[in-house]
């Protein structure tokens, strides 16, 4: 190698061993530090699902097995479930918890949709006034109202009811919605319904056509937060409903839970039965919710 060319070099790389020395012990850094985040990862993840797991094994367990040291069942059996079925008459509490969720679900989304896009597009005497009285009724826990909304359904006869369970929930899971979809209403560029104004397209053309299809996320989230939140309630369903041809799923649950004993696998396999549509909603609107999550939910 000419002496030129042993300068050029030296030129490019002055300190060859000074810079492998730093770069080394950088990278070996990053590998550490990264691998530690994913073992905390991972930890953290175990320690979500693992209840999760357990109820699963334990539904598959027999009751003689239920306090075995071991979390695996020895011998999986579906015992529990077919108990479900055929004693306890599972499928009608089930059914009743689907008539009244989804009813109600479907309720919240569409009056939040057009409350919310009334209070982020139209303007009307008293909007902010009406908007901040209803936000203030998230400020009251669930419980204060139990005896005024019991009152109020036993004047109108709606106790023991489902269309009575329906109307509080749906009073209940309004103002989080409204406020919810105004905020992504308020995320879409105004050019887009001045456009429409000016095609000579009405109020409720606009919000059919221009400002829904653009709200999927923030319906998507309010679907799954409402659902989440009227599948799992049990405190209203309990005081308002008496009969078993009424009664929804978590009430019915919650009798399994015995005063001296109870039966872990068929109250884990009702626990196991309940989850499985909150899964599959999420399932289905996941995508949507995700970007929910991250653009409107945040504004407003």
């Amino acid at each position: 190698m000419s002496t030129r060319e042993q300068t050029g070099t030296n030129a490019r790389h002055p300190f060859p061993s000074v810079v492998a020395r730093q770069i080394l012990p950088a990278r070996a850094s990053r590998v550490v530090s990264r691998t530690g985040g994913y073992l905390i990862l991972l930890l953290l993840t175990l320690a979500s699902i693992f209840p999760l797991i357990w109820m699963i094994l334990t539904s598959l367990k027999d009751r003689s097995e239920t306090y075995s040291p071991n979390v695996i069942p020895s011998k999986p059996s579906l015992a529990a479930y077919q108990f479900l079925w055929s004693q306890m008459h599972v499928g009608q509490y089930l059914w009743n918890s689907v008539r009244v969720t989804s009813v109600t679900v479907g309720a919240v989304v569409i009056l939040a949709s057009l409350a919310g896009y009334a209070f982020a597009r139209i303007d009307f005497p008293g909007k902010q006034t009406i908007f901040l009285l209803l936000l203030s009724t998230l400020m009251l826990p669930g419980a204060v109202l139990i005896i005024p909304l019991f009152l109020q359904l036993s004047d109108m006869h709606l106790i023991d009811s489902q269309l009575g369970l329906i109307l509080a929930y749906i009073g209940g899971g309004l103002p989080f919605a409204m406020f919810l979809m105004r905020s992504f209403f308020t995320t879409v560029p105004g050019e887009l319904v001045d456009a429409g104004r000016m095609d000579g397209a009405s109020e409720f053309g606009i919000f059919l056509r221009i400002m829904l299809p653009l709200a999927r996320p923030g319906i998507a989230t309010i679907t799954i937060f409402q659902f989440m939140d009227t599948w799992n309630e049990f405190i209203f369903a309990a005081t308002f409903l008496h009969s078993p041809t009424q009664r929804t799923l978590q009430p019915a649950l919650f009798a399994l839970v015995g005063r001296y004993s109870t039966n872990w696998p068929v109250l884990t396999a009702a626990l196991t039965v309940s989850i499985i549509p909150i899964v599959t909603v999420y399932l289905i609107l996941q995508k949507q919710f995700v970007t929910g999550l991250t653009a409107g939910a945040i504004k407003g």
